[in-house]
């Protein structure tokens, strides 16, 4: 015999359903909050975080160092820094966006991006919109924008190559079926810079490249041929300039070189730098600036800064982007994807080759070139581009490997130590 189930029953169970629900949805809502602010591996929270503070860093330096010559110009005081934090706010998010999208989606549109940059290349070298400045033809005015197309040409560039190289895996011994196209593709884009008379960023690009195919694995006696190639171009461009012959002639005989000409820019750096010392004049207290070292917020605020935070600062600077190498090349090592290898080596080249080229032109090491500082020089086009840059790195940071189809993988589990 039934008897009809107890109204107070059938309540409290309604209840205890509604309750075991809700503490399920709580749960399933805790854990995808924490999946949205946790790091997804250890390499990409310190990528991300040597990144932020660079940024802000540079800043900082930038609003030192500029605001004599932004007052000078009648522009404002802090005309160069708003614009340069405007910038930096343009790109922090956009890192971070990019930093989502999926390797797929740079293999897809590879090609179409290294043609378009080109095409801008083009605008720049071969018609009105190009504009010259410092004997270098780099910028181009579309209305009211502003922008160095070549900055866009690195990261087409490197995107492409990894596209190919994965293409190609299995034949990465091969010159004339893979390093042989690579070299033809990659002459134009550093044709068209060369156009354009900027020295320093054919040698990044050339260095990128020599990256590019030493992470790839691509046989050393290859990237011997290729890497004497491309010095012997680089002496060839070097010379067939009367400025460039100049400065350096002045790099190789800096005592015979003329103090009030093309000697004058390097001897303030070293003249800002030894007033610095060990503690240095003091943020903002730098003497350099005060129109004396051309180019003090953008090729020589290294300059700037071991003049104000002396020795200590300068060795911040060095350390901060040692650690951003470090970074970088393990998150090339760690990975079993050519596309990840080879886009990563190229930007590794690209960021840590261009900050080397500045510091060592303002230590005296190397000619001057006219390359920024990456992520802390003025440039909003150069600080962009590196922000973007370096989150596609972050998208190869994650706890989650993809393979070079594009599909998704898990992390390897970590190894238990047995006693």
């Amino acid at each position: 015999m039934t008897f009809p189930a107890d109204p107070g029953d059938l309540a409290l169970s309604s209840v205890a359903d509604e309750t075991a629900g809700v503490r399920r949805a709580a749960h399933s809502a805790r854990i995808m909050l924490g999946r949205a602010f946790v790091a997804e591996s250890a390499d990409y929270g310190v990528l991300l975080g040597l990144t932020l503070f660079i940024v802000v860093f540079g800043l900082l330096m930038v609003l030192s160092s500029s605001y004599v010559d932004a007052h000078s110009t009648g522009s404002g005081d802090l005309s160069k820094f708003a614009t340069q934090a405007a910038y930096a706010l343009v790109g922090i998010p956009l890192m971070l966006f990019v930093s989502r999208l999926p390797v797929r989606f740079w293999q897809r549109i590879s090609l179409i991006a290294l043609i378009g940059s080109c095409a801008l290349q083009c605008l720049v070298v071969f018609t009105p919109l190009g504009e010259k400045i410092n004997n270098n033809t780099n910028w181009l005015h579309l209305g009211p924008i502003v922008f160095q197309p070549s900055e866009l040409i690195k990261m087409a560039l490197v995107v492409w190559l990894g596209t190919f190289f994965t293409r190609k895996k299995d034949k990465l011994r091969s010159f004339r079926e893979t390093l042989l196209p690579a070299l033809i593709v990659t002459v134009v884009p550093l044709a068209l810079v060369v156009k354009g008379g900027d020295l320093g960023t054919t040698m990044v690009l050339g260095l990128m490249l020599l990256g590019v195919l030493f992470f790839v694995g691509v046989p050393l006696w290859q990237l011997g041929v290729v890497g004497v190639g491309a010095a012997l171009a680089a002496l060839t461009l070097a010379f067939s300039s009367r400025n460039r012959t100049d400065r350096i002639l002045a790099f190789l005989h800096p005592t015979a070189a003329d103090p009030n000409g093309t000697g004058y820019q390097i001897l303030q750096a070293h003249w800002g730098m030894a007033d610095g010392g060990v503690l240095g004049v003091g943020l903002g207290n730098s003497e350099s600036k005060w129109n004396w070292l051309p180019a003090s917020s953008t090729d020589f605020i290294y300059a700037i800064t071991a003049e104000e935070l002396g020795m200590i600062g300068a060795i911040l600077v060095l350390v901060l982007f040692c650690a951003l190498a470090v970074v970088l090349l393990r998150v090339i090592r760690t990975s079993p994807s050519v596309f990840v290898r080879a886009a990563t080596g190229g930007i590794f080249a690209w960021i840590i080759g261009e900050a080397v080229i500045n510091i060592a032109v303002v230590l005296g090491l190397f000619p001057v070139l006219g390359v920024p500082l990456p992520l802390f020089s003025s440039g909003g086009t150069s600080l962009i581009s590196t922000l973007v840059a370096l989150g596609i790195v972050l998208g190869f940071a994650r706890k989650q490997e993809r393979r070079d189809d594009g599909m998704v993988t898990a992390a390897a589990a970590p190894r238990r130590r047995t006693a």
